[in-house]
């Protein structure tokens, strides 16, 4: 074991001297579905139970750049997360909630710039200063061609909304994260625990040298970076994981980028408890594998945790489950006695050859990237995609053969006897959201929505940053399918080869 303390370059150790013992990481609940209002009644109840940041789940038409009335939406409006048309249904969702007392992260990547837009809004009319509002934006659209799909433009132009949203909250949100860079889904999708780390940081620096190219400095919004991974269930593996991406980060930005500012070269990072280790077989064993995932996660140094319901391979959690995982986080955090010190495994001999091989196989495959000439050409040529996929099928016939045992699925199965409880959405949440938004669209000034789209499509046709346009747009209450829609004309739509 080196000499390195926490807090120290290059932070394998923890970004912070003091890690836990000072403060500990912020305990979120990932919750969002049907209308703004149901979605706010949960978010209440979370906060009566303790959570110290919200996060939340959007469905997939917003998720889409679709309003809950275009026809592809039937049938998804609110399912896997609440349904956000308009910066009315971003003031109910927030409703009674004060934003300046608070962080949000906002899982939204495609219409990212949109809802930061409607959130702005919400919090600038509850008299929030927003140079000190914090939260984060996922923002992460190289994953979405990589692992879970939803994109809407070709990447190029994504990139350059992502950029523009860069320098816009360096100036307005000083304090907001602008990115989550995401290897959560790259995990779900299949891959290795190296895969997750190489794919992720190598997003990383495709982000960074973009927005450097759009003439931003390094130092000026690397330290608003932030970053989403997974928590599996090789437990000491896991550890490691977290410690080699933040060891291998703090080198790319400092070596590669010629960052000065050490913040810019800390891994500042929130996880998900694994929900492809997630069964439907025997739900209530999921509360062992979250708990011992969680542990993984601040073992490893995490800055924010989401605890996985035990009942969320069967549908969205139910009250009580995620009163349940919350628990779990808090007794980890109050009972365990592992924050009492910054980095409990530091020294271990297995942790520490572990964390040097992860560091070693991603190292390998950025390389690899790098002569394919960098993160875009990797996924337009299908590499990344097709590394996955090997490495997810590789997976599941070792589950096949019995090699790799999950309980209750290939071994120590048992008969189900009465199903569980599971949560329910009403379907009449889809026709009030859809209701609702056509009362909306006859309310508004038409005439300035459609100048202020007018102006956003002109400015996408420019070089012109689009933030401010996007901002006008959701300040007249014109839609997220509508905002896309003007962006999509100029765009275009991505199509997966």
């Amino acid at each position: 074991m080196s000499s390195e303390l926490p807090g120290q370059y290059p932070f394998t150790r923890g970004i912070y001297p003091d890690m836990y013992r000072s403060r500990l990481w912020t305990m979120r609940q990932y919750a969002g579905f049907g209308t703004a209002e149901e979605s706010n009644r949960r978010y209440r109840y979370l906060l009566s139970q303790g959570i110290t940041g919200l996060s939340v789940a959007f469905d997939l038409p917003t998720q889409m750049g679709m309003d809950s009335d275009h026809p592809l939406a039937a049938g998804e409006v609110g399912r896997v997360g609440v349904a956000i048309c308009s910066l009315a249904d971003m003031q109910r969702l927030f409703e009674g909630i004060e934003l300046a007392r608070i962080t949000t992260s906002m899982t939204i990547n495609s219409t990212a710039a949109i809802l930061l837009c409607f959130y702005v809004l919400v919090a600038r009319s509850q008299g929030a200063d927003l140079a000190k509002i914090s939260g984060t934006i996922q923002n992460d659209i190289l994953k979405e061609y990589i692992a879970r799909g939803t994109y809407i433009y070709p990447p190029r132009p994504a990139m350059r909304i992502i950029t523009d949203l860069f320098a816009w909250a360096a100036r307005e949100l000083p304090e907001w994260n602008t990115i989550s860079i995401s290897g959560y889904h790259i995990r779900e999708a299949g891959s290795t625990a190296i895969q997750e780390v190489a794919f992720t940081l190598a997003n990383a620096i495709a982000y960074v040298t973009a927005a450097i190219a759009a003439g931003l400095d390094v130092d000026a919004f690397a330290p608003r970076l932030s970053f989403f991974f997974n928590s599996h269930s090789n437990f000491l593996e896991e550890i490691a994981k977290f410690r080699a991406a933040r060891r291998l980060y703090a080198k790319i930005m400092r070596e590669r980028f010629g960052a000065r500012n050490p913040r810019s070269m800390m891994l500042r990072f929130h996880v998900q408890t694994a929900g492809s280790t997630l069964t439907a077989q025997q739900p209530d064993v999921n509360v062992v594998r979250v708990s011992m995932q969680a542990l993984a996660a601040v073992l490893g140094g995490a800055q924010s945790l989401h605890t996985n319901a035990k009942d969320e391979a069967l549908g969205l959690p139910t009250e009580d489950a995620a009163r349940l995982a919350l628990r779990t986080q808090q007794i980890i955090a109050h009972e365990t006695g592992v924050t009492n010190t910054a980095d409990p495994v530091g020294g271990s001999v297995y942790i520490e050859r572990l964390t040097d091989e992860i560091e070693r196989g991603a190292q390998d495959y950025i390389e690899r990237i790098d002569a394919m000439g960098g993160t875009l050409a990797a996924i337009e040529n299908g590499f990344i995609q097709n590394e996955i996929q090997n490495a997810a099928y590789a997976y599941q016939q070792t589950v096949e053969r019995g090699d790799t045992i999950v309980v209750g699925v290939n071994k120590f199965q048992q008969d189900q006897k009465d199903p569980p409880t599971t949560f329910r959405l009403d379907p009449e949440l889809e026709k009030q959201q859809i209701a609702r938004l056509r009362d909306l669209r006859a309310s508004r000034d038409a005439r300035t929505v459609d100048g202020r789209l007018c102006a956003l499509e002109n400015a996408a046709r420019s070089s012109d940053n689009l933030m401010p346009h996007i901002l006008a747009c959701a300040e007249a209450y014109a839609t997220v399918g509508e905002i896309s829609d003007r962006l999509r004309a100029v765009f275009g739509e991505y199509h997966e080869r």
